[in-house]
């Protein structure tokens, strides 16, 4: 949880996620849908896809037990170079370096390291310099001590250098360049994703799909869409579902920035669209517990906010039911 995600915001999904899954074979045993739900608003749901999978690989693998061997641990789902080195250190007390964007500060300014992030030499360095600086009899405390330098004193911006408990070594502090030392990393291109999505109803109830299980909100629910250009969200919706009847009306627009993408979901509310395999009809109440993006619970706020106005009997047009609908 805390990868890409701060501690404040963490702390009480920390607590909710293990009420729910207190330990690694209930985490196992529950559906996808438990877990996604249950990380709902914490974003970048990779995350909790690759901890289920990596849960029941341990439960499958380890007999539920997280194995204490480094070349296990690698062979575990999401377990990159830095969860290895979080795990194997603090977990183990393994003599494992970890190197992640606080790490990579404080190191690169203590030596005084050019470049940016991202650059393979550049990292191949510090990984290297960590691997010699975590030798000792607290493996696991040098490397939370390093992330937390870099989080509270060492900060990308207005750091603390006059309380840094290093400063006397720091190459950066002593050449005047802690402010360009490491150099900003170039800003990714955002790729523009324009979808028009499909709102039908049932009564009370939406009709949602799910995503393929990898790539961008891969294993979440949605409503159906389709991507297109701006201008052709209507023109969009008739080709990929032909069975759409009578007018379709614009219910509004979501727009959200994402780490490479640039957003946009056009709205419509549409009838006739026969249910695929796989798509589940959802009232307001069955969504909460379901992983839905954060863009996907707007548009589904203008849907049931829509539906639930006063004389709005639009949604009867779609009243058959599923069973019915094939």
């Amino acid at each position: 949880m805390l990868q890409q995600t701060q501690v404040s915001v963490v702390l009480p999904y920390w607590t909710a996620f293990l009420a729910r899954f207190p330990d690694v074979r209930s985490l196992a045993a529950a559906s996808l849908d438990d877990v996604l739900g249950a990380w709902r608003g914490l974003g970048y749901y990779a995350r909790a896809r690759n901890l289920h999978r990596a849960a029941r690989a341990v439960v499958e693998r380890h007999g539920g037990l997280l194995p204490d061997d480094v070349a296990a641990l690698r062979a575990l789902p999401g377990f990159g170079r830095y969860t290895v080195g979080a795990v194997a250190s603090i977990a183990f007390g393994r003599e494992v370096p970890l190197v992640d964007g606080n790490v990579d500060r404080v190191l690169a300014r203590i030596v005084g390291l050019e470049g940016a992030g991202g650059d393979a030499a550049r990292e191949k360095q510090l990984w290297a310099l960590a691997e010699t600086l975590v030798r000792g009899d607290r493996p696991g405390d040098w490397n939370q001590a390093l992330m937390e330098l870099g989080a509270t004193v060492c900060r990308p911006e207005q750091p603390t250098c006059l309380l840094c408990p290093v400063r006397g070594h720091c190459a950066a502090l002593a050449s005047g360049r802690v402010g360009e030392i490491p150099a900003p990393r170039a800003r990714p291109t955002r790729r523009t994703l324009h979808l028009a999505v499909a709102a039908v109803r049932k009564g009370d109830a939406v009709l949602l799909v799910r995503r393929e299980g990898t790539g961008l909100f891969g294993g979440l629910w949605e409503l159906p869409g389709v991507e297109c250009p701006p201008g052709q969200e209507e023109r969009a919706l008739r080709d990929r579902w032909p069975e759409i009847a009578g007018a379709l009306r614009h219910l509004g627009r979501v727009e959200r920035t994402l780490t490479h993408r640039a957003l946009s979901l056009e709205v419509y509310e549409v009838g006739g669209l026969r249910p695929p395999s796989g798509a589940r009809w959802v009232t307001a109440e069955q969504l909460a517990s379901l992983g839905v993006s954060a863009a996907m619970q707007a548009a589904l706020r203008r849907v049931f906010d829509e539906a639930g106005k006063e004389g709005d009997t639009s949604w009867k047009r779609s009243s058959r039911s599923p069973r019915s609908r094939g």
